[in-house]
C-alpha cells in the first residue's frame, strides 16, 4: 500500500463514522504499527517504538490526529497561522474523540469521574491533574502547551523513547468541565529526591543536549526540543538512578526557534516482516 493509499483508507474511515469493519481496520493498522510493519516516518526507529509503548489506543489517535493533521506542519518555508491551528486542534479532537466513543474510552467528564473513582488529585500542573493509584500515577493531561492533539499525542511517543523507565500509557479521552480535550494516561510512581538545576543539566547534557534557554529549563539537539525541565520533574532513586517525570518535549521544528532541523514527514512505508 503507498503512503497516500493508507491516508486515504484512514479518512475513508473517519467519513464512514468508524464502522465495525473501519474499526476492525484501524485495529489492523495498529498492529501493523507495533510489530513495525507498517513504518510511520514522522518519527525515528526509536520514536515509533515510544509511541507504541504508550499502548494501542494511543497509536491508533495518533494516526488519525496525524489523518487531520491539514496543517501538515512541513515548514517549507512558511509556518501554519493561529487560525489554521485552531480549526486543526478541533478536527484532531473531535476525530479522536467519534472513536474514542466508538470503542469505549471515552469519558464526558473526565475531573469528576477520576476524582470520584480515585479521590482528590495529589498534584495539579500547567496543563495536567494527577491522581495516585497504587504503583501507578493517573493524569488528566490538556492541550495547553500544544494546542493540537497530534502534539500532545507526540509528546507521550517521544517522552516514552528518550525517558523509558516512566513510560507513559493512554488509557483514554475525555473532556472536563470546560469542555476541554484531555488525555488519560497512566504512569509509574517513582519516589526520590529532587535534583539541582545544575545537576539536571549535567544529565541532560549527557544525553547530548544543550542548554538553550535557562529561564524555562529548555534543552535541545537539532532534532528534539525539550523544555520545563525544573528540579521538580526530574528525581533521583535511593540507587541513584534519574528519572524525568514530566517535561514539555517535541520534534523540534525550525519554529521552535531553537535550531531545530526537524522536518515531519506523513509518509508511511509497509515492509513486509519475515515468517
Amino acid at each position: 500500500m503507498k503512503s497516500a493509499d493508507f491516508w486515504a483508507s484512514i479518512n475513508t474511515i473517519i467519513d464512514d463514522g468508524f464502522t465495525h469493519d473501519g474499526l476492525q481496520k484501524l485495529d489492523r493498522y495498529a498492529e501493523q504499527f507495533i510489530s513495525g510493519e507498517l513504518i510511520y516516518q514522522r518519527f525515528s526507529p526509536l520514536e515509533q517504538y515510544g509511541c507504541t509503548k504508550g499502548g494501542e489506543t494511543h497509536v491508533i489517535a495518533s494516526l488519525l490526529a496525524s489523518a487531520k493533521n491539514g496543517t501538515n506542519r512541513a515548514y517549507q518555508g512558511s509556518f501554519p497561522s493561529f487560525k489554521d491551528e485552531l480549526e486543526c486542534s478541533a478536527q484532531q479532537a473531535q476525530c479522536i474523540e467519534a472513536w474514542s466513543r466508538a470503542v469505549g474510552c471515552w469519558i464526558d467528564n473526565v475531573t469528576d469521574t477520576l476524582t470520584h473513582e480515585m479521590g482528590e488529585h495529589i498534584a495539579q500542573g500547567g496543563e495536567a491533574l494527577v491522581f495516585e493509584h497504587g504503583e501507578s500515577l493517573i493524569k488528566s493531561i490538556g492541550l495547553d502547551y500544544y494546542l493540537q492533539p497530534l502534539l500532545a499525542l507526540d509528546r507521550i511517543s517521544l517522552h516514552n523513547a528518550y525517558f523509558p523507565e516512566t513510560s507513559l500509557t493512554v488509557l483514554g479521552f475525555g473532556r472536563d468541565e470546560n469542555n476541554e480535550f484531555k488525555i488519560i494516561v497512566k504512569q509509574p510512581f517513582i519516589i526520590g529526591d529532587f535534583l539541582s538545576e545544575k545537576e539536571i543539566s549535567q544529565f541532560m547534557q549527557k544525553m547530548g543536549f544543550d542548554l538553550k534557554n535557562p529561564r524555562n529549563w529548555t534543552y535541545a539537539t537539532p532534532e528534539i526540543y525539550l523544555s520545563d525541565l525544573h528540579d521538580e520533574n526530574v528525581i533521583k532513586s535511593e540507587e541513584g538512578h534519574i528519572f524525568v517525570i514530566d517535561c514539555d518535549i517535541r520534534l523540534n521544528t525550525p519554529d521552535l526557534k531553537t535550531d531545530g532541523t526537524r522536518q515531519p514527514s506523513k509518509k508511511v512505508v509497509f515492509v513486509k516482516t519475515v515468517e
